[in-house]
């Protein structure tokens, strides 16, 4: 009896865990600590700095070493506040857990505490803890968080500067185009496009937006990327070119925007080279450039949001956090579904760029594209119910490592076709046929 007491303590002290509650806030963080036997120790606030950091970890390493336990940490917080906390938690061997902000909050509606603070708040995620023990929904509060390849952070961090900075030039050229409309209305009838660097180096190649209407032709093409073409579309506009008074004042602030665009251009183009080196490295990457129509910037984007395939525990899941599948929204007769709230919208973004080129390239997924567009499917719709069957290849190839294949219709034995090996111009010109078209889309090795 004496044994069995002494194994059931040794077992009881294994098993014994020492849980941290971090509610991060903008420049101080809230921390309980407490053991999974339901104890609590302590309870204080550190600042978003070394120091608080140095006190944050000598406080845990006191009382791991004094229960000689296992350590974890539950961290609540977004916007990118946890950083470089979270980091330094993981570089120290602890577990760390995301606290979902979502069901937390619906965790708190249900048990309800007397008052809102941040200390609760970090309270409540130490009684989450203790739940998850016994209680199953509330391990999904708790999502544990794995370790992401070097290479995959570094894509996330490159990808969505590289976004920013899309955005905003975006945003310029949509100001530059008002501008230009309302100072000089002709002047962009001459392009399709104000971002077009010939267009924004003749913006740029005078002192001022009258004086351009005065440059000689042999100006005009020594001006970059201006040839005899957009010379000739110049001159010609030249001989009609009306200012409004506002382009006194104007001018300058349209030559700014222009100038702003070409030195986005410059760097979105050396992010971009980063991005296609730093690629090479990722087995994510690989794996999702062997699938026709996607591209290095979609997959790279991808590859940096799902980080590791280690954080889904099943296909459903992956396709969910890519906003490739729905949720089921049924009550008695009525049959529908909705937009699940937990997406990531960046690699949401990729994935549907990458679907609208991959069906393109595949006649198969044309096919199945087409055959929803018939049953009354908006576009995007279409591409979802799309991308929710490539999301199980996708799954699958990332777990064996493997990369993707096509082969060849029944009654050809030529073998297997590499995907890269497909001419878009020869797809294009095939006759499509959306009759007795099969559910099963994909021709895969199994």
């Amino acid at each position: 009896n004496l044994d069995l007491r002494r194994r059931s303590y040794v077992s009881e002290e294994k098993s014994l865990e020492l849980r941290v509650s971090v509610d991060v806030g903008y420049r101080r963080h809230s921390v309980a600590m407490g053991l999974s036997s339901g104890e609590v120790l302590e309870e204080f606030e550190i600042d978003q700095r070394i120091e608080g950091f140095e006190e944050f970890f000598s406080r845990i390493e006191k009382h791991r070493k004094k229960e000689y336990c296992a350590v974890a940490v539950a961290m609540e917080g977004y916007n990118g506040y946890a950083r470089p906390l979270d980091s330094m938690v993981r570089q120290r061997g602890y577990r760390l857990y995301n606290l979902n902000n979502l069901k937390f909050a619906r965790f708190k509606e249900i048990f309800p505490a007397a008052a809102k603070s941040d200390r609760i708040d970090a309270r409540k995620g130490l009684e989450l803890f203790q739940l998850s023990d016994h209680l199953p929904l509330a391990k999904e509060v708790l999502q544990e968080v794995k370790g992401t390849p070097r290479e995959n952070e570094v894509l996330k961090r490159l990808t969505r500067r590289r976004r920013r900075l899309v955005d905003e030039q975006i945003r310029v050229i949509s100001n530059l185009q008002t501008d230009l409309q309302a100072v000089c209305p002709g002047l962009l009838e001459i392009t399709k496009n104000a971002g077009n660097q010939w267009f924004l180096n003749f913006l740029l190649s005078a002192d001022t937006l009258p004086q351009l209407a005065r440059l000689r032709p042999a100006t005009l093409l020594k001006v970059p990327a201006v040839g005899r073409k957009y010379a000739r579309l110049i001159e010609d506009w030249q001989k009609r070119a009306h200012f409004s008074e506002e382009v006194e004042w104007v001018s300058e602030m349209i030559q700014e925007d222009a100038q702003r665009c070409l030195d986005l251009d410059e760097k979105i183009k050396a992010l971009r080279a980063k991005i296609k080196e730093v690629a090479k490295d990722s087995k994510i990457v690989k794996v999702l450039l062997s699938i026709p129509g996607f591209g290095t910037i979609c997959t790279a984007e991808l590859a940096g949001e799902i980080g590791t395939l280690e954080r889904f525990s099943k296909e459903g899941s992956l396709a969910l956090y890519i906003g490739m599948s729905t949720l089921d929204n049924s009550s008695g007769k009525y049959q529908g579904s909705k937009q699940p709230k937990h997406v990531n919208t960046r690699a949401k973004a990729a994935m549907m760029v990458a679907l609208d080129r991959h069906r393109k390239f595949v006649p198969e997924s044309q096919r199945y594209y087409e055959k929803k567009r018939s049953e009354g499917k908006k576009h995007n719709q279409a591409i979802r119910a799309l991308g929710r069957h490539l999301c199980r290849i996708i799954y699958k190839l990332l777990k064996e490592e493997r990369e993707y294949e096509i082969r060849l219709e029944k009654g050809n034995t030529k073998g297997k076709v590499s995907p890269r090996s497909l001419i878009k111009t020869q797809i294009r010109k095939a006759k499509i046929s959306t009759k007795g078209t099969n559910n099963k889309i994909y021709q895969q090795s199994t």
